[in-house]
């Protein structure tokens, strides 16, 4: 298992290095995990009875692109390290450390659950203007997900970031940016499986079978809430926050928020929909 628990001492994080410039991983996994949902809502509006046109998903994917990133840069400083931003505000979007002149540092830090806010706000407003239902377009949406979600976790794993805690299991992995030197989860993988190929396959699988518009983003919120909070257990906390709540991270505590705001949406839009009413095709 020696090899296996090295494996991320033999990757590196850079696509392409160009004197200082460099193109990472990550940044790629971001291109590839818009690109697939695209294909995928596209070949659902062909496949399936939705009236949206690709037309339309193209307009939207430039709303949803600005709302994931904005909302996550913003909820990683909202949420994770707000003190530091508030102390050192330019560097919330500009890549440049200014304490001691001028350096580059990159933008590093972005946060699941501000992006997931960023998303909805950014459907919300893109629905209204489109005069669209807000639920059949998140229905349509949702399930593809996951499946993009996979990537930002591989992503996160190639640059030997957000690993576990310490194990002695088999399976666990050295990382070399952690300065104890533990044998730790891998977390990453954890999550890229199970908040991203296991949720796809069941949300994909039940896609046609929607008792009620909002359905599959109620199903969402709950099956990606629940996996992660499970994760988060054997996941290491940030540093600077540690437990937030008792034994519970940050990420947790968003989770369990996700898990209520899930099943408000499921018993709200149930209710709303009717006992008799049946949704067909789409």
């Amino acid at each position: 298992m020696t090899d296996w628990q090295h494996l991320p001492f033999h990757i590196s994080p850079n696509l392409l290095e160009i004197g200082s410039f460099q193109l990472r991983y990550y940044s790629l996994m971001y291109l590839v995990a818009f690109g697939l949902a695209y294909l995928l809502v596209s070949y659902r509006i062909r496949k399936e009875n939705y009236e949206f046109t690709t037309g339309t998903i193209q307009d939207y994917f430039i709303w949803a692109i600005l709302g994931v990133i904005l909302g996550g840069r913003l909820g990683y400083v909202l949420f994770y390290n707000f003190d530091y931003y508030m102390a050192h505000p330019l560097e919330i979007f500009l890549p440049f450390d200014f304490s001691d002149g001028i350096r580059f540092t990159g933008i590093s830090g972005m946060s699941y659950h501000g992006g997931l806010v960023g998303f909805l706000a950014a459907t919300v407003l893109f629905c209204r203007k489109a005069k669209i239902s807000f639920w059949r377009f998140t229905d349509l949406l949702v399930p593809v997900i996951p499946l993009g979600y996979t990537f930002g976790r591989i992503g996160n794993f190639i640059n030997g970031e957000l690993y576990g805690r310490a194990t002695d299991m088999p399976w666990g992995m050295y990382f070399p940016d952690d300065r104890e030197g533990l044998l730790r989860h891998p977390s990453q993988l954890y999550e890229a499986f199970f908040e991203g190929i296991v949720l796809f396959a069941l949300l994909w699988f039940i896609r046609k079978k929607r008792p009620f518009e909002g359905f599959l983003a109620a199903l969402y919120l709950i099956g990606y809430g629940f996996a992660r909070f499970f994760i988060e257990f054997v996941r290491e906390p940030d540093a600077h926050l540690g437990f937030v709540l008792g034994p519970f991270s940050m990420g947790q505590v968003l989770c369990f928020i996700m898990i209520i705001s899930g099943v408000a949406v499921w018993i709200v839009r149930r209710t709303k929909s009717g006992p008799a009413r049946r949704l067909g095709g789409g």
